[in-house]
């Protein structure tokens, strides 16, 4: 059963037709049929095929519905849909709709989500007056796209998040006519919800990027929306988007329209920024020895307070680590200070406390100065440098550049505008010189759901708190709000804070706004796909929706959110802490941003991924194998070969590979319309490798050539799709270029006719060597081999009776395949002369044992026995009784043997095999 990764909001259910509601076990999942060749315009019908699985029991509300007081009954009702709506999924059943007749209406408590998402449905599934049918349902949309000649509105597309997709059947909907589906110039198959996208008004794909939060190397962040420079949590996402746009866009022919955005106003980049500027003045200032010491132990007085406080076992080792360095740093301070010393060793150690207290002065400082700073610019210089850092990350990764990239500093009076007509509408409120957004008046009004990603999380005071940021969530802000969900559009900005004038006073952005304000502005009232990370779904993303819904007053500003799994570090989360903290540029140093992507693209994008020695040692291992199989193909279309001989009669075995052929390529495509599996589409590629390599094999075995265009058919398809998904970036027509990366120089074409005259030179040479018996000049041609060529990125490989293949590869592969080669190779000498030790060992114990006299072994064991016989046998026990009859006959049986040996040994002795 495969898997989808979109699941629809809970507001998204449709009035009948096919359901998409990610977590249903009871009616199977959406697949498709039909004619997918094609991407045009115009691709044909599709079908939905719903695949049965047992239906789950109607549910039981007697007890429920017994209750007399409806405000009694509602919250059972609630508590009973907890376990059902969320975990089981929802089929309307005649259960439901007698609860549902005994409401009066939706209910008007907030908490009591699960409730009203409940009464939504069955109400858009009745047509009930009370609760129109919400307009993003499939079967609307099915609806229209039936009727010859009717573009789809905006709005019919759901909003939906990952997970599995599950079908509901109801009665057929009438298809349209496929001589008048072909008039319709936006009718295109949709990969992820196995439906016709049809985009509004001649619009492009419109895909929106996860924000980029620019902070400085040291911060690590799940609160805000990514942290710079990237590391892998933000490589997780980018990589993976960009594989999902390339794929959009080359594979499946869309036009996509990709919108970034980068935040460079947020309450963590005004600290760190502000932090960073009062360090560097109290850095100028050049503190003595006994200043910075009284600094320091003041500095550690709130923080040792702020580390009793903490309870994550992870933050706190990092502020354990962090406080027993600084002490460790400020001891060799101490008594020299006391004493008045100075001099060049006490400057070096005053620099050293500097540097270590760096995080722990920058807060007492920000404590007791942060609302003197005033300058923007101060808070504008952080997020620009970590800006350009993100940009070379992103350029070393091959991560395309966006469309448009727009900042939040550059978007204030958008912001500012967009923040006025929510007011406006209805759904937003001053308070004390900030605008909040009132979640309650907007999830209570028509046609309009608060929560609808995480619905669960609705009310996570934890979570809804470190959305609104560390400047922003005192007892004097908190208490500005009408409800506790409600979440700020723009905040008043507080001394030491960044400040743009509006109609409230001055302020600035809340975090949530930017997103909408500026997408709204470039994409217009909804975007087909928002991407980010899983750990953003709530609240950002339902915040980013809420707020749009209410600015444009629609029901789908996102049609389809795409949330990236997490990323572990070697099977842990990454912390400091942990110090498994790594960015993009240390792991550059280790593996190539091919390496890297075939990482990601043998995982699925919505998935966790660990990030570890294993996971890149597959990467390695898959691209060795892609490499190689392309560097034979190229060796095999360079041999001279009449032009008639290029193409020859298919036997048996092409059919079967060809056959083989086309059937991955059907499995590949399928994948790909799977929400774009390209695990799956990994695994395929590297299967069909794995059948032209046992192909090639066989045919070499029997001397025999394999099939030219075949091969390279299969290269030039492989090439083709590896393109597509980034992992090759410089023009090549078949394999991996040689020219390295960033280069558009392809070597290969240029530098392969020499090669071949230097192969076919030193082949003849071997032969005569051979012949009159010369081991020297052999021995320089296996040291042009192994050694001298591997240092220019060539690899010649010799075959008894065959002509040398010739390969370009990269030089830095090359070697380190040699130094593996190497430690192989000392590793097998390692463990022949380590079994050469141990069979001498064992020959010496063996020997040792043998030499000794049945008479004389056991005389040795007086801990075990006390009286011995004439022979050396023993009798008794230590304690002086006699052995058993057993015990005895047991032990005559050992000296028995022992006399064998021994005289073995003096045969040996006589013989002169032992000295």
């Amino acid at each position: 059963m495969k898997r989808s990764g979109f699941r629809r909001s809970p507001r998204s259910q449709p009035p009948g037709g096919w359901a998409l509601d990610g977590r249903s076990p009871s009616l199977g999942y959406l697949r498709t049929s039909g004619d997918a060749a094609g991407f045009g315009p115009s691709v044909g019908s599709f079908r939905l095929t719903p695949v049965p699985r047992k239906a789950a029991p109607a549910p039981d509300y007697r007890s429920i519905l017994s209750i007399s007081d409806e405000a009694a009954r509602v919250r059972a009702l609630n508590e009973h849909l907890s376990t059902r709506s969320y975990v089981q999924g929802f089929s309307l059943s005649q259960a439901d709709v007698d609860a549902f007749r005994q409401l009066s209406g939706p209910p008007a408590d907030a908490q009591l989500f699960h409730v009203a998402r409940w009464f939504r449905h069955v109400a858009a599934i009745l047509g009930s007056p009370r609760a129109p049918a919400p307009p993003c349902g499939l079967q609307a949309m099915t609806q229209l796209c039936s009727l010859p000649g009717r573009q789809r509105p905006a709005h019919a597309a759901p909003v939906v998040s990952s997970s599995r997709v599950r079908a509901v059947p109801t009665p057929p909907v009438q298809q349209p006519d496929p001589e008048e589906e072909e008039k319709f110039s936006f009718r295109q198959y949709y990969i992820f919800t196995v439906e016709k996208l049809e985009r509004p008004d001649n619009q492009k794909e419109k895909a929106h990027s996860p924000d980029v939060t620019l902070l400085d190397s040291d911060q690590i962040l799940s609160s805000v929306c990514l942290a710079v420079p990237p590391h892998p949590r933000l490589w997780r996402s980018y990589i993976s988007f960009d594989i999902l746009r390339r794929v959009l866009r080359d594979y499946f022919k869309f036009d996509v329209f990709y919108c970034m955005n980068i935040t460079d106003i947020d309450d963590k980049i005004i600290k760190r920024a502000r932090q960073n500027y009062l360090f560097e003045q109290y850095r100028e200032k050049q503190p003595q020895a006994v200043q910075l010491l009284e600094d320091v132990h003041a500095a550690l007085q709130p923080f040792s307070a702020k580390l009793r406080e903490t309870s994550d076992p992870d933050k706190r080792q990092m502020l354990e680590r962090l406080e027993r360095a600084v002490r460790l740093a400020a001891e060799p301070l101490e008594e020299p200070a006391r004493r008045g010393l100075a001099g060049e060793e006490l400057d070096g150690r005053v620099q050293v406390l500097l540097e270590e207290a760096k995080d722990l002065l920058s807060d007492w400082l920000d404590s007791m100065h942060g609302s003197e700073v005033s300058d923007n610019s101060i808070f504008s210089k952080l997020p620009k440098f970590w800006e350009a850092e993100f940009h070379k990350d992103m350029e070393a990764l091959n991560v395309l550049p966006p469309d448009v990239l727009t900042r939040v500093s550059e978007y204030v009076p958008e912001i500012v505008d967009f923040v006025r007509k929510i007011v406006d509408n209805g759904y937003g409120y001053v308070s004390n010189g900030s605008v909040y957004f009132d979640t309650v008046k907007f999830a209570n009004s028509e046609g309009h759901c608060y929560g609808k990603l995480v619905p669960e999380a609705v009310g996570d005071q934890k979570a809804l708190q470190e959305g609104e940021g560390d400047l922003s969530i005192s007892a004097e802000r908190l208490s500005e709000k009408r409800s506790p969900s409600d979440f700020a559009l723009w905040k008043a900005s507080k001394p030491g804070e960044p400040s743009w004038p509006c109609p409230w006073g001055k302020g600035r952005p809340g975090w949530h706004i930017e997103c909408s304000a500026m997408a709204g502005t470039l994409l217009g009232a909804s975007m087909d796909l928002h991407g980010g990370g899983f750990d953003l779904r709530f609240p950002h993303h339902d915040n980013e929706l809420a707020q749009s819904e209410a600015y444009f007053e629609n029901d789908c500003w996102v049609r389809y959110f795409l949330h990236t799994g997490h990323l572990t570090i070697a099977g842990c989360k990454m912390s400091k802490s942990l110090k498994n903290f790594i960015t993009i540029k240390d792991a550059l140093k280790k593996h190539s941003a091919r390496q890297l992507r075939l990482a990601f693209l043998t995982h699925s994008w919505k998935d966790a991924l660990d990030y570890s020695a294993d996971s890149m040692e597959a990467a390695l291992r898959l691209e060795k194998l892609l490499n190689e199989f392309f560097l034979n193909v190229k060796d095999l279309l360079r041999a001279p070969v009449e032009v008639a001989g290029q193409f020859e009669k298919w036997e048996d075995k092409e059919t079967e590979l060809n056959k083989s052929f086309c059937d991955k390529k059907a499995a590949v495509h399928e994948a790909l319309c799977d929400n774009v599996d390209t695990r799956t589409v990994m695994e395929e590629m590297r299967a069909l490798v794995g059948q032209c390599n046992h192909y090639m094999a066989a045919r070499k075995a029997a001397r025999r050539r394999p099939n030219r265009a075949l091969l390279e058919s299969i290269a030039r398809y492989l090439t083709h799709m590896l393109k597509i998904f980034g992992a090759i970036e410089e023009e090549s027509s078949l394999g991996f270029p040689v020219g390295g990366p960033g280069t558009s120089l392809n070597l290969e074409p240029t530098v392969m006719p020499y090669l071949q005259v230097l192969s076919e030179f030193r082949e003849g040479v071997r032969r005569v060597a051979r012949e009159h018996r010369v081991p020297e000049v052999l021995q320089l041609s296996d040291a042009l081999r192994d050694d001298i060529l591997p240092e220019l990125g060539v690899r010649f490989e010799d075959h008894e009776g065959l002509p040398t293949v010739v390969k370009l590869v990269d030089r830095d592969t090359l070697l380190r395949e040699r130094e593996e080669k190497k430690r192989a190779e000392e590793e097998k000498r390692r463990k022949k002369e380590e079994a050469a030790r141990k069979r001498q060992e064992q020959e010496a114990a063996r020997l040792a044992k043998m030499k000794v006299p049945p008479s004389e072994m056991f005389l040795s064991e007086s801990d075990k026995y006390s009286k011995f016989d004439e022979n050396g046998l023993p009798t008794h026990d230590t304690e002086g009784k006699e052995l058993s009859k057993g015990q005895a006959k047991k032990l005559k049986k050992l000296f028995e043997a022992q006399e064998k040996l021994h005289q073995e040994y003096l045969q040996l002795v006589q013989n002169g095999s032992v000295p």
